[in-house]
């Protein structure tokens, strides 16, 4: 690979860059319990840009979770707010009077007025594209940039992969700020969507898979023993209960899941729970369980979320070598695709 400076790299990733404000435009994706400031840093030491999730975290530990990562960061950071969190008001309330650069919205979709309101206080904002229309309707609405998820991620999902978004809002919407994410976790993969019109990419599994996470033992070691097709996405029973697609690796948890969504209908059934009543015993459910699995390690009967890229990571590494690895592989394939268009004159 040639030196830094010279990297054909270079040549196709200044825009997001630019608009990241950082070395190498791949974002550490905002994954509840373990999006810290221990990760930001060690992905901001890196050149990378990094990621505070918010999840429904108490917004007096969050406002110190900003204030500790707004003096040691050397680059930006984003925050992640999750919309249908019970303290996302709160959360969102909090941000508007803090030092944050960025907001990427995420576990549903922003009101325009949210991202008038934070672009009014100077904030970038971006927010996730599951589908062309919802890209379109954010693009309307006047966000700055989107995060083109596929299926294939972890955490709260939508339903199309990747391979299909790419096609109908990548290609389509050449001159916006589209960032890539979704079973990502090999570099040269980086090379073809910089080729393709991304400003960057987001990797999420990768990063739990680093030393620097503050994942337990077990939590990580799920990661590694999974195969893609173990990362599953649950479904939703019945529309009376809207549930947003949550992709974890399966095991207890995910059944107790599919129990409580056959009880909370048979309570909106007798009218004793109210819809929205259900929905916050949804999203309890993943946070509580989230933690149980990520901070205590009951990888049984907590939730593993984690996306169909767990297949491709097989070792605990150093942020330091992840992203010096994701760098160097998609650097050697565009040298590799150059050598390939000059023997093709």
């Amino acid at each position: 690979m040639e030196k830094n400076g010279n990297m054909l790299l270079d040549k196709i990733w200044q825009k997001g860059r630019d608009f990241l404000g950082v070395k190498y435009p791949i974002i550490s994706g905002g994954m509840t319990w373990l999006s810290d400031h221990e990760l930001a840093k060690a992905v901001s030491d890196c050149g990378a840009f990094p990621v505070i999730a918010a999840g429904n975290m108490p917004p007096e530990e969050l406002e110190e979770e900003i204030d500790v990562c707004t003096k040691m960061l050397k680059t930006p950071f984003a925050l992640n707010l999750i919309t249908i969190a019970p303290n996302y008001r709160a959360h969102f309330d909090l941000i508007l009077k803090k030092n944050v650069q960025y907001v990427i919205f995420a576990g549903s979709f922003p009101r325009k007025t949210d991202l008038e309101e934070m672009k009014k206080h100077g904030k970038k904002t971006l927010s996730f594209a599951s589908e062309r229309t919802i890209a379109s309707r954010q693009i309307d609405y006047g966000v700055d940039a989107l995060i083109l998820e596929g299926s294939e991620a972890g955490g709260h999902i939508g339903y199309v992969s990747l391979i299909i978004l790419l096609q109908q809002v990548l290609f389509e919407f050449r001159d916006f700020p589209i960032f890539v994410a979704g079973g990502l976790a090999d570099g040269r993969l980086i090379a073809y969507l910089l080729l393709m019109g991304a400003y960057g990419c987001q990797f999420g599994s990768l990063f739990v898979c680093s030393n620097e996470c503050n994942a337990h033992p077990r939590f990580k070691e799920a990661f590694i023993r999974a195969r893609a097709r173990q990362a599953m996405a649950t479904p939703q029973y019945d529309s009376r209960l809207p549930v947003v697609a949550v992709r974890a690796i399966k095991n207890r948890a995910t059944d107790e899941f599919g129990k409580l969504q056959f009880k909370l209908l048979q309570q909106l059934e007798k009218g004793e729970i109210t819809r929205d009543k259900a929905q916050y015993e949804v999203e309890k459910f993943w946070v509580g369980s989230l933690r149980r699995a990520v901070i205590d390690g009951d990888v049984d009967l907590g939730s593993l979320m984690a996306g169909q890229s767990v297949g491709l990571i097989n070792e605990i590494r150093p942020i330091k070598e992840i992203v010096g690895n994701l760098i160097c592989d998609a650097e050697k394939e565009l040298q590799r695709l150059s050598s390939l268009f000059d023997n093709l004159k």
